[in-house]
């Protein structure tokens, strides 16, 4: 007997509006999205029960709130096994892998099983609910979504990010002063729950191997991000340089007359928006694309106060340019939203240079992939790598990118992976293990670096990795790094 687990436990909830009254629901995880589940259900009527595995200072205080709102909660590994009994819907958080035991059992009970995102979507406002621009990627989404926001704003909308950064989505699908667009990031475990979201346009910026631990296979995790295209109405954007992405829109269903809209960040044929000299070009949303384009901004828009715009971070404006102009926004409103945009920390983050040498942090490189990205950007390289690789294979990074490490420093629980990698393909490049874990470890971590650099080298810090092994998050290990160099700066006398 086989179970779907996102049947529908009652007809007629396809928005914010329908009767939730007397639904028993039981709300898995009280981080921010789990929280915010139970009390949009509770709000609703329905009966919540809310469980955590865990017990920390924030979910006691999100306990002691939803309490108050008649949500029966439950913290503690003894309430994480099965649904109780009566449970008509489970809504789980993001972080909870389809092989949990509590999810098992919900399938094996003929429970549905709902994401944040299905609820957020099943809770929108039946008539003039803010239409959704959706983003997803191995890498990149944050900035596309903020830099689609950007521009969102700049065009005179109400708009805001949310789903995986900014606004959690049932916050921003209810706010009492409605949104007039959302631009929605959305990740591969939010995307594995959900199939009901029919965006206006979408987006899969790249794919490469990651989370495999959590999905169970690169299969399932391509299969979870190609979700994003389903029931897309007007645009499904791909990568024309990742041909899986372009491989995922031919298998979607979308809604009839649906465009496949490509970026490259070379010359773009007709139906793509790409770069032409230093100008980002639209031959994709223009009347007589086949001879003409328009242009939506110049490279020197993306720069900010960088030095140069890195490959991956043109890639991401393009994305979030073909979006929005698949909403109808203006080259001008494009243009502006980009050039106004600043990157988030932790990305591609110039930190200091110290005798010659350029110290960047992109601690928010936690996978091969993005790591690729980010040593692309300079021509040598003292990579700085290690952490948790949650199953991802490094060799093919090692392979690619042997010619532009000037010397490797490596830290963390999967570090030996590593080393074993580079000295399969880059035996030649110099190798420091860094074992010590204590809080004080980037500073050894950044004097080895600058004993291996040149001048003219760029030490990156671009893990390959996740930050759990050693630090809170992948921004406590950046600001680590950044406080590290910082201390290494002052011992050479200051700023160059």
């Amino acid at each position: 007997m086989s179970f779907d687990p996102l049947y529908e436990p009652r007809e007629g909830l396809t928005h914010r509006d329908a009767d939730w009254s007397g639904l028993h629901v039981l709300v898995v995880g009280l981080g921010v999205s789990g929280f915010a589940a139970a009390d949009a259900l509770a709000d609703r009527g329905a009966h919540v029960v809310a469980v955590s595995r865990d017990e920390t200072d924030a979910i006691r205080e999100r306990a002691t709130i939803l309490e108050i709102l008649d949500v029966d909660v439950r913290v503690g590994p003894e309430h994480v096994v099965a649904p109780p009994p009566g449970t008509e819907l489970v809504v789980t958080s993001p972080g909870v892998p389809p092989h949990d035991p509590l999810m098992l059992a919900a399938a094996a009970a003929g429970i549905p099983v709902w994401g944040e995102v299905e609820l957020a979507w099943r809770m929108r406002t039946r008539e003039g609910a803010a239409p959704w621009l959706t983003v997803t990627g191995t890498n990149g989404k944050t900035t596309t979504v903020n830099m689609l926001a950007s521009i969102l704003r700049h065009a005179g909308l109400r708009a805001t990010s949310a789903g995986n950064v900014g606004t959690p989505l049932l916050e921003a699908v209810l706010h009492p002063e409605p949104y007039d667009v959302l631009a929605v990031e959305l990740s591969s475990f939010q995307l594995h729950w959900q199939r009901s979201v029919s965006a206006v346009a979408s987006a899969v910026l790249n794919v490469a191997p990651d989370h495999i631990d959590w999905h169970g296979s690169y299969a399932e995790y391509l299969r979870a991000k190609g979700k994003i295209y389903e029931n897309t109405h007007l645009a499904c954007i791909y990568n024309v340089a990742d041909i899986q992405t372009e491989q995922l829109v031919m298998e979607a269903n979308v809604v009839e007359g649906c465009r496949a809209i490509g970026f490259t960040t070379g010359i773009p044929a007709p139906s793509m928006v790409g770069v032409v000299e230093d100008v980002l070009a639209d031959r994709a949303f223009v009347e007589q694309r086949q001879r003409s384009a328009a242009e939506l901004c110049t490279i020197a828009d993306l720069q900010g106060d960088a030095p140069s715009v890195a490959p991956h971070y043109l890639a991401n404006a393009l994305a979030a340019a073909a979006l929005a102009r698949a909403y109808g926004v203006g080259p001008i409103a494009v243009r502006d939203g980009l050039r106004a945009f600043r990157p988030d920390r932790h990305r591609i983050a110039e930190i200091a240079t110290v005798e010659g040498v350029r110290f960047v942090n992109d601690s928010k490189a936690t996978n091969p992939h993005a790591a690729a990205a980010a040593i692309r950007s300079f021509d040598s390289v003292v990579w700085v790598a290690g952490g948790l690789l949650k199953g991802a294979d490094v060799d093919s990074l090692v392979e690619e990118m042997s010619s532009r490490l000037r010397g490797v420093v490596l830290l963390g629980a999967d570090r030996d992976q590593i080393a074993q990698a580079l000295s399969r393909h880059a035996p030649d490049v110099p190798v420091v293990d860094v074992a010590e874990t204590d809080t004080g470890v980037m500073d050894r971590v950044v004097r080895e670096a600058a004993r291996l650099a040149q001048p003219g080298d760029v030490v990156l810090l671009a893990p390959a990795a996740a930050s759990m092994d050693m630090f809170t998050n992948y921004g406590a290990r950046g600001d680590a790094f950044e406080e590290a160099v910082r201390r290494h700066l002052e011992a050479h006398g200051g700023l160059e």
